[in-house]
């Protein structure tokens, strides 16, 4: 048995949050760049090299890269030989959110009550923890700040088995089509397919993490993935709804076996602002 302090995971977290809010990673600035390359539309191409200015620019004086600083999505696994001191977990969790959005002077987004007390926590907190157990002695924890410009154009939708491939194909497309300028294109867009309702929006969440340089290792999925792309890019929404070839960076899919009567579709779209950061401690 492995003993680890919690104060350990919320300095983690601490870090990651601030880390995640101020450089975009390499995967993304990439995929940027090759956009810039690529695109035919010359105000496309415009908004592309001030989304790759803007996160220069974050990175190298440590400022927010939007500020739409979101709300503090951890994912994290715990290997079964863990035995933790300390404060209870979610606590040591919302802990180091709060000192992040405090010493990283990021903006608090949360408010207390959905609906009869929509004040604000003034540090972000609660953050949505996602707790996993995982053979070992180790502890991965990945973090996502999720901006709700394009979070608020995220979907699901149960299908019966007849819809099959098509269906589900043009549900994505549409939504995305849907979504438009109102997502801050050029978009990640996460999907979700199998499960239950709950566990496909889980997955979709998943998908988004994965971002742009890492496709599905099932090739039938894989092409999926890049069908669904092309077809997207083509629509002509493009770079903040202007108009060109890059309304999209990525399209992940990731399944989960699902019941006889079902086909569960969820669908989580990130920005271009596609953050996340991650540890193994």
């Amino acid at each position: 048995m492995r003993i680890v302090h919690t104060n350990t995971v919320k300095d983690a977290v601490k870090n990651l949050f601030i880390e995640a809010n101020f450089d975009i990673g390499e995967s993304v600035f990439k995929v940027i760049q090759d956009s810039i390359r690529k695109e035919k539309s010359q105000l496309g191409q415009s908004v592309l090299g001030k989304i790759y200015d803007n996160n220069i620019l974050a990175k190298k004086e440590r400022i927010a890269i939007c500020q739409d600083t979101g709300m503090s999505v951890v994912f994290i696994q715990i290997g079964q030989d863990i035995h933790f001191e300390g404060d209870y977990i979610n606590d040591a969790i919302n802990q180091g959110v709060r000192e992040a959005y405090e010493e990283g002077y990021l903006r608090k987004s949360v408010v207390r009550d959905p609906l009869f007390e929509r004040v604000n926590t003034k540090d972000n907190t609660p953050a949505v923890i996602h707790t996993s157990i995982i053979p070992g002695d180790k502890i991965f924890i990945e973090v996502m700040p999720k901006g709700f410009g394009s979070e608020n154009m995220s979907t699901l939708k149960m299908f019966a088995p007849s819809a099959g491939i098509d269906g589900v194909k043009q549900f994505i497309i549409d939504a995305i089509e849907k979504a438009g300028p109102n997502a801050c294109p050029p978009m990640i867009v996460g999907v979700g397919i199998g499960g239950t309702f709950e566990y496909a929006s889980y997955l979709a969440k998943k998908a988004v993490l994965r971002g742009p340089d890492h496709k599905h290792p099932d090739p039938r999925y894989r092409e999926l993935e890049e069908e669904i792309l092309t077809k997207v890019n083509k629509t002509g929404i493009g770079p903040a709804g202007l108009g060109g070839l890059t309304t999209a960076f990525a399209v992940n899919i990731e399944v989960y076996p699902t019941h006889i009567a079902s086909i569960p579709v969820a669908i989580n779209i990130s920005c271009h602002a596609s953050r996340h950061a991650s540890i193994e401690i």
